[in-house]
């Protein structure tokens, strides 16, 4: 049982952005069981600052997602992470600053282009791409390319646990491009709709897999290793058809080609951009190609399964605003796997 768990999980690895492409399709054919998994909730948590959170199963898939990743964290790579803590630095802020100098220097062209509520809803699903943590999955992309990994899992855990304060500061500065109800909901996300969302979701779940790894133990890990994996796969992928249910039989079925065109530009063009400014920074600070690796990866990919359970939850009002972000979900892992080819797999190196 165990070896077909470990040849379905490599299976499902190497062929991830086939699966990524098969939930985007299902989501645009049968979105109806999608859309039902969002409306699910077991209930709603009241938080300090007056804002309740709905606990929704996308919120717990999410919430399982980032446990597991707490699992693979070893208390030995994070000491050798507090030991390098200026790539850290510069990386995360570089992480932040780089999707915000974007989106403010393509602002007016948006507006020019397209209609006021669609040049709205792409600024909503940028800020939401922006303000994100750095995806778990480019410590998976960095450790396939001999990279650096506690560089890479110091820039997860460190974009992760600083989330509840990034989160809102990038969303507030970024409402500031938005115009009426749009700016207004923005700004009411940054002020009490993330912190809630993000601490239960996101950071107690990470820090709730790393103490449990402690007690279960490195060997146990290891062999559980091809499960979790799996679970995580299946979960991603089970989130990502539930909230692309919700917006691509609309946008598909009753096409605007021109707001599925510039949504799809502009979405690849800020993740090309990310991914770039890694490849640039490690450039100018002359690392090594281990570090290269973890800071072009980490740079470009951001954790938008967070982003999309986020705005369905606080954004349910503007389905559109989720379009961005499933273009930039499946840019980043496109990207990924063009750069780990052409720049650090064995086989390029080697010709």
């Amino acid at each position: 049982m165990k070896e077909k768990i470990i040849i379905l999980e490599k299976f499902i690895s190497k062929n991830f952005l086939v699966f990524l492409v098969l939930s985007y399709i299902l989501a645009l054919l049968f979105p109806s069981f999608g859309q039902h998994i969002r409306n699910i909730s077991v209930g709603k948590v009241f938080w300090f600052d007056g804002s309740t959170l709905s606990l929704t199963l996308p919120l717990l898939m999410l919430a399982f997602v980032l446990f597991n990743a707490g699992l693979g964290v070893k208390i030995s790579e994070i000491k050798e992470i507090i030991k390098n803590p200026k790539l850290i630095i510069l990386g995360l802020l570089a992480n932040s600053l780089i999707p915000i100098v974007f989106i403010f220097s393509i602002s007016n062209f948006l507006h020019i282009y397209l209609s006021f509520s669609q040049a709205q809803s792409t600024i909503l699903g940028l800020a939401l791409i922006a303000s994100m943590p750095i995806a778990g999955s480019s410590s998976a992309w960095a450790q396939n390319s001999n990279g650096n990994l506690s560089l890479s899992l110091g820039l997860v855990l460190g974009s992760t646990l600083l989330s509840p304060l990034t989160t809102p500061w990038v969303l507030k500065l970024l409402a500031s491009l938005a115009e009426g109800d749009y700016a207004l909901k923005l700004s009411q996300v940054a002020d009490t709709g993330t912190n809630s969302f993000l601490i239960l979701s996101v950071v107690i779940p990470s820090l709730a897999g790393i103490i449990m790894a402690q007690f279960i133990g490195e060997e146990k890990i290891s062999r559980l290793k091809p499960f979790l994996r799996l679970s995580n796969a299946a979960n991603m992928l089970l989130l990502i058809y539930s909230n692309a249910s919700a917006v691509l039989p609309e946008a598909f079925f009753k096409p605007d080609p021109k707001f599925l065109f510039a949504s799809l530009i502009i979405s690849l063009s800020l993740c090309a951009l990310a991914f770039g400014g890694g490849l640039v920074l490690s450039k100018v600070l002359k690392v090594p190609p281990a570090e290269r690796s973890a800071l072009v990866f980490g740079l470009g990919m951001n954790n938008n399964g967070t982003g999309l359970v986020l705005a369905s939850l606080v954004l349910s009002e503007y389905t559109s605003i989720l379009l961005p972000i499933i273009f930039y979900n499946l840019g980043q892992q496109f990207i990924a796997g063009l750069i780990d080819s052409l720049l650090f797999s064995k086989k390029a190196t080697q010709t």
